[in-house]
């Protein structure tokens, strides 16, 4: 299989599995679980399962060098604050709207990768672009009474620029390029796990969960969305670049219109099948657009 259709096939894993949140997060939240302990528990038993999985089946070798430890440490810190300004934003926000708006996220990659680096964005990629946003903005279904909070709208764009600026660096910061994706990956957990340790330590208690399914839950949200989801996103950026990764990241909330439809009863409407439609079009362009990739270690 060619490189560009291996990163291909690891972009759409990584949406598919990252668009499973809501159906393991939302049950602990519904328990009454806060946010903090949420991410807490996703971010540690991600951690303990991953690191063991690591060390005595892979072999893998978790030896830093000195200038890997800082650019791993921000890498982590956009991918983890992208997570908690989401959230945060809930407070303000519908989550539609919320998750709407956190979808301008591959235009900002594409201006970045731009603007900074100077890649030229062919017509096709472009055009993909507007497709999925247009099919984004169909798959909102608000009831009409919400009303935008200014502040909500700033966190989530902050949020979105995290997750931008994460992709971006995934594939540009020169001193993590050659880390094995499976060793960053793990760093990236480790160090984005001081976010909530810090948040729990000052601002709230971490809760304890006193149901047998609500382990299940966190456990699930820890392998499917987090670590599943964090190591084919890496291989998606490294061998098919930080825009194209973008751009098929909008089968997220493919993933959740599908669960909503199965286990929730959610109306399958025209509107709906039309933005699916819009969003696998602009899929399709990316595919479509198979340019020849850099060869990168993973």
């Amino acid at each position: 299989m060619k490189r560009h259709s291996i990163g291909i096939l690891n972009g759409i894993i990584a949406a598919a599995s990252y668009g499973t949140n809501p159906l393991f997060a939302l049950p602990l939240f519904n328990a009454g679980i806060g946010v903090n302990s949420v991410l807490f528990y996703r971010y540690f038993f991600a951690l303990i399962i991953y690191g063991l999985w690591l060390k005595f089946y892979k072999k893998a070798n978790f030896k830093l060098s000195k200038n890997e430890i800082l650019p791993l440490f921000i890498l982590s810190m956009f991918f983890s604050f992208s997570s908690l300004t989401l959230f945060e934003a809930f407070r303000y926000i519908a989550s539609g709207i919320a998750c709407t708006i956190l979808f301008i996220y591959p235009v900002i990659v594409a201006l970045i990768m731009r603007l900074f680096f100077k890649e030229k964005l062919p017509k096709i990629i472009i055009l993909a672009i507007l497709l999925v946003i247009g099919g984004i903005i169909l798959l909102y279904n608000g009831n009409g009474e919400e009303t935008i909070n200014i502040k909500g709208v700033l966190i989530v764009l902050l949020s979105a620029l995290l997750y931008a600026l994460y992709i971006v660096c995934t594939k540009k910061i020169k001193a993590i390029r050659h880390i094995k994706t499976d060793k960053l990956s793990f760093y990236v957990m480790l160090f984005g796990l001081s976010v909530y340790i810090y948040n729990l330590k000052f601002h709230s208690t971490l809760q304890i969960l006193n149901k047998p399914v609500l382990w299940v839950y966190a456990i699930l949200l820890s392998i499917i969305p987090t670590i599943i989801s964090l190591e084919t996103i890496t291989i998606a950026i490294r061998l098919t670049g930080p825009v194209k990764t973008a751009i098929l990241g909008a089968l997220e909330p493919l993933t959740a219109v599908f669960f909503g439809v199965i286990f929730f009863n959610e109306p399958l409407t025209l509107k709906i099948i039309t933005g699916i439609i819009l969003i696998l079009s602009g899929v399709f362009a990316v595919i479509l657009n198979g340019n020849k990739q850099t060869k990168q270690v993973y």
